[in-house]
């Protein structure tokens, strides 16, 4: 009964936040076709309104650890689920995704992404994506920010082992900026598919950043390990056990 009637308050907290991400958008869109920064408050007042939202109707809180980076960075994130994108971009003042270029054309979703600075790209064309963004922010033709992406390339369930991709250290050498790792445990409370989202406190962690210069190698080393092993300790905090062999 107890969670028949969770997965019931968890399909209204799935329902409103769509809707309210729809209010929001049409509500913002006159001042974000003309202004990126209309687009960026609207996305984060949408950020802040799910995760206020999240406490009262399904009883998840999230908790932001670390000092999110204000500056021109790179961050490389764990993503367990659409929750850990939502508590990373409304931490920080300019994030901004590589996004699928399908993505374009989802409603609401597509349009604001495109205005807040998220580089479509094609499967395959990560690299030639970051060379054109860099250029356009030196052009001035892009406001700089806090460049978001996932070294794993995609969302991956607590306790599976997946490998760390190389594009993330070339996406580092391309930039030529510092990179800001960050650890989540959200995936124990907003899985990956379905329905149900369940109580207990979310986290992300902002770990200390690796500073530009490093080879490839030293680099997915370093990167790998502090994400891994923070994450590790945030998934045993909020009671998820994670064998040694399953990462």
């Amino acid at each position: 009964m107890r969670d028949a009637l969770q997965w019931l308050r968890s399909l209204i907290f799935i329902i409103s936040a769509y809707a309210m991400m729809g209010v929001l958008g049409i509500l913002f869109f006159p001042w974000a076709v003309f202004s990126r920064r209309g687009a960026r408050i609207a996305c984060q007042l949408w950020c802040r309104w799910v995760r206020w939202s999240a406490g009262w109707m399904v009883g998840l809180k999230t908790e932001v650890r670390g000092t999110p980076p204000s500056d021109e960075v790179m961050i490389a994130a764990k993503h367990q689920s659409f929750l850990d994108i939502i508590m990373i971009f409304g931490s920080v003042p300019a994030g901004k995704f590589i996004m699928k270029r399908e993505l374009m054309w989802a409603p609401v979703i597509g349009q604001y992404a495109l205005r807040i600075g998220c580089v479509p790209v094609d499967r395959g064309k990560r690299s030639q994506a970051i060379r054109r963004m860099v250029a356009d922010v030196d052009k001035g033709r892009l406001e700089p920010g806090q460049l978001i992406i996932y070294p794993q390339g995609t969302r991956i369930a607590p306790g599976i082992k997946a490998p760390f991709k190389i594009g993330s250290a070339v996406l580092y050498e391309e930039l030529g900026q510092d990179c800001v790792p960050a650890a989540t445990n959200v995936g124990v409370f907003w899985p990956r598919k379905g329905i149900m989202r369940k109580p207990g406190l979310a986290v992300v962690e902002f770990l200390p950043r690796i500073e530009t210069g490093l080879g490839r190698a030293e680099f997915m080393a370093r990167l790998e390990t502090e994400i891994e092993e923070a994450s590790i300790r945030l998934l045993e905090e909020a009671g998820f056990h994670v064998d040694d062999h399953d990462g």
